[in-house]
């Protein structure tokens, strides 16, 4: 097991073998607001390797966004972080708004849900990629152009020597978003997040999008985090997956050991809820119940015992830490995982809504040997 514990809880670092390139270690974001303080981030910890894809998956308000705002410096004033943010032997957390400004772009970038969010309207898509690339280097414009117009073409721009003096507004939402992908890679970063990049695409869109990811990162050579809702957006892109829930890492391992091994009741519920192509004959879908907790009042115990089908009396009053299973670089959070050898999201979540999906509050669940 590749991991060493941190605080008392145990935490996930790359492969066996390889050196870390960004390490994040406890990791807690609060906000305060006139509820109460909003625990966005409860002690989340992970490793990346050098040219490694990390997925980040959860449901919206998971922290997941939260967490990789944290490592860019980007988050809103009022947060109150603490922890470790590492890049290679620098501490993020430590540098000033200046010191961070040298990070982002040249080392790091980030890739937003919202295009929009980083094209200005008023200039031309090829400008802004010029600018991104002069921010760093000591190039002239022609010279910058010609690498924005090649950048493009990385990216899957057809026609990129036109679409280049383009402004946004010109583009659809997914060329938009590959054209940002080019903007982010335009220094050769180490690593690349991407913060939900294919929501609100339809499925053709994003596999265009995801394509151009895998071109970005072939050109860099950059280590990537993908952050998504969607299990099926990080099926053939992620080596390894952390799922979140209620602003920590619940479940850690390889995306084979995640998607066909899973040991964490959520994850089984997320797979659950996602359609498979390769399945035979009819499947029903197998939603989780409920709503997440709010991040303000917690309820004690573990955060998924109110959906999870097979709940006990210690889930309700004992948060089960993040610890190794049978299998190597596989961590889950459940006191029941050795239980879930084998089990599908079938044999523990109904494919109907039905009253009696879930035992009454603060009653056990279906039968676990514990």
């Amino acid at each position: 097991m590749t991991g060493e514990l941190v605080n008392g809880s145990f935490t996930p670092t790359a492969a066996t073998g390889s050196n870390g390139l960004l390490t994040v270690a406890d990791l807690h974001v609060d906000f305060p607001t006139d509820d109460g303080i909003v625990r966005a981030v409860r002690g989340m910890s992970y490793t990346l390797a050098p040219r490694e894809v990390l997925g980040i998956v959860g449901e919206s308000g998971s922290g997941k966004s939260v967490a990789s705002l944290a490592v860019m410096g980007l988050l809103p004033k009022n947060a109150q972080v603490r922890g470790t943010v590492r890049f290679r032997d620098e501490d993020l957390l430590g540098l000033t708004e200046n010191g961070l400004s040298r990070y982002r772009g040249e080392h790091i970038a980030m890739i937003f849900q919202d295009p929009m969010t980083s094209l200005n309207p008023v200039y031309t898509v090829g400008w802004q990629i010029v600018e991104a690339i002069r921010a760093h280097r000591d190039i002239s414009k022609p010279a910058a152009l010609r690498q924005a117009v090649e950048l493009l073409r990385v990216v899957g721009i057809p026609h990129a020597e036109e679409r280049v003096h383009n402004y946004p507004h010109e583009f659809s939402g997914g060329m938009r978003q590959r054209a940002v992908i080019a903007m982010a890679i335009a220094n050769d970063p180490d690593v690349i997040i991407a913060d939900e990049p294919t929501t609100a695409l339809d499925v053709t869109v994003q596999a265009q999008v995801l394509e151009s990811l895998r071109a970005a990162r072939e050109r860099t050579g950059a280590a990537m985090i993908l952050i998504t809702h969607d299990l099926g957006v990080v099926a053939g892109q992620a080596d390894r997956v952390l799922v979140m829930y209620a602003g920590r890492a619940v479940e850690v391992g390889t995306a084979d050991d995640v998607f066909y091994r899973p040991r964490m009741p959520y994850t089984l519920g997320l797979l659950g809820s996602l359609p498979r192509l390769d399945s035979t004959g009819r499947r029903r879908l197998t939603p989780i119940q409920g709503s997440p907790p709010s991040l303000i009042n917690l309820p004690p115990g573990c955060p998924f015992a109110p959906r999870c089908p097979i709940r006990q009396p210690m889930c309700l009053v004992e948060e089960p830490e993040l610890r190794p299973t049978d299998r190597p670089d596989h961590l889950a959070a459940c006191h029941f995982s050795d239980q879930l050898v084998g089990v599908s999201p079938g044999d523990l979540f109904r494919p109907t809504a039905r009253d009696d999906v879930l035992p009454a509050e603060g009653e056990p669940g279906p039968e676990v040997s514990s």
